[in-house]
């Protein structure tokens, strides 16, 4: 049987594909590509329909970070003009809140920068929460305040948070390179205290920092076998002023790749494009929803968006339906079993502990974590936002049709270090046209004058 056809079986029983089957799907070929998204796309259609959840960002707080993040424009000693300024007050906070979830978005993502809160902050928090949801009962509230301490992702939950992000970035051999003030194993004790305190664990990763396709399995491996809800892809936003400018290593065609290896080692989690899109999906954006069943909508922490009004009219010219808020976004085992939240042991196939349990299983995974895009903590800065919604099949039949007939002759599980080498270089190719005039410093919404892109 060819990797394609292996690889949606497997999603549609939930089993975690072979490294060496996720290497393959990042090795494919420009020409292969709608193949690839057709067989992804029938993984996320049957766990999660043609429903896409969008998710709002709130920055709480911006600039002003002690640690040294390369991808971040928040980061310590960093230039890149972006706003700085302290904690919003409760009232602005839901006042912003408010923009977004007029836009139909279901989720609020609370971002702070810095290392992680005090005591005091997680007040603070608590506070905006409880304003946001004075307003707007149903929404959900997801927290992004860096590392937690012990007790906070306790009093965060009692305060009616719903989730807590906090991404991986990329993989634990290479972490180092990236950041030097905290390590790869605190993140993942942050994802692991959110589980535990009953949160909904938000967790992922930023592709095109530099990594090789073996980190990128890597850490998604290690996501799964966290067992994050909600896994945010961030595409690297290199902005000027940071270690990571000249770092334009992707395309749109890579991007779909990355999505589709995501969805096929993680198929009954949600998956969100966040961070980056824009910038490197560019006008393939509506390709990555038959991949992905969440969205960011509108602008980042400390980058600009596209137009709300765009984002909806591109989920419904695509064939997708905005998620609704009395629909639940996770399938029906893993919302039975809390959400997927600290469903481990003895949850059966959504958390087992075998070589092929759900996509949180305690297998050869590895661990999990969840750091944003450019530089916030809920993965939505250096290519970053975290939330997202449906996924549809509009126009995939042909797609479908075509890979059926194509597969046999261009995917084996067994794919050449000459296909690998040959994708690599189209790519690199192909980053000669960095699009830097689609990087924008965020000017508008919370913390401004200027009313928010939603």
């Amino acid at each position: 049987m060819n990797l394609l056809n292996t690889l949606v079986d497997k999603g549609l029983r939930r089993e975690t594909p072979t490294r060496e089957e996720a290497l393959a799907v990042l090795a494919t070929s420009d020409d292969d590509v709608l193949d690839v998204v057709a067989a992804a796309g029938r993984v996320r259609r049957h766990w999660f329909g043609r429903r896409v959840k969008l998710n709002y960002l709130v920055n709480l707080k911006s600039g002003l970070c002690p640690e040294d993040c390369s991808y971040c424009s928040q980061r310590l000693g960093s230039d890149t003009g972006i706003l700085k300024y302290s904690w919003l007050k409760p009232e602005e906070a839901s006042k912003a809140a408010a923009a977004g979830l007029a836009g139909g978005a279901k989720r609020v993502c609370l971002v702070a920068s810095g290392r992680g809160p005090t005591d005091r902050d997680v007040e603070r928090v608590a506070g905006t929460i409880a304003a946001i949801k004075e307003r707007h009962e149903d929404v959900e509230v997801c927290a992004c305040l860096g590392l937690l301490s012990e007790g906070q992702a306790e009093r965060l939950r009692a305060a009616g948070a719903d989730a807590y992000n906090h991404n991986l970035n990329t993989s634990e051999a290479t972490y180092g390179d990236i950041t030097t003030t905290h390590t790869y194993a605190d993140r993942v004790d942050t994802v692991r205290k959110a589980h535990a305190a009953g949160l909904s664990a938000c967790s992922g990763l930023i592709a095109g920092m530099g990594e090789s396709d073996e980190d990128l399995v890597d850490v998604v491996f290690a996501l799964r076998a966290l067992d994050p809800d909600s896994v945010p892809v961030n595409f690297l936003i290199p902005v000027e002023g940071t270690p990571l400018a000249a770092e334009w290593n992707l395309t749109p065609q890579r991007c779909l790749r990355i999505l589709a290896m995501v969805r096929f080692v993680c198929p009954d989690v949600e998956v969100r494009i966040a961070g980056g899109r824009e910038v490197h999906l560019r006008t393939l954006q509506p390709l990555a929803l038959h991949l992905a069943n969440s969205i960011f909508l509108g602008d980042y922490l400390t980058t600009e968006g596209q137009a709300g009004r765009a984002d909806l009219e591109m989920i419904a010219d695509a064939g997708f339906e905005v998620e609704g808020a009395d629909e639940v976004t996770l399938p029906a085992h893993r919302a039975a079993a809390g959400g997927g939240c600290g469903a481990h042991e003895g949850a059966g196939a959504c958390g087992s502990h075998g070589d092929g349990g759900a996509c949180g299983s305690h297998g050869d995974g590895g661990a999990c974590g969840s750091h944003g895009g450019e530089g916030a903590e809920c993965g939505t800065e250096a290519g970053g936002a975290g939330c997202g919604g449906h996924a549809g099949a509009a126009g995939s039949t042909a797609a479908e049709s075509a890979a059926a007939g194509a597969d046999a002759a261009r995917t084996d599980a067994a794919r050449t270090d000459a296909a690998r080498t040959d994708a690599a270089r189209t790519d690199a190719a192909r980053t000669d046209a960095a699009r830097t005039d689609l990087v924008a410093v965020r000017r508008r919404g919370a913390g401004t004058d200027l009313a928010p892109n939603a």
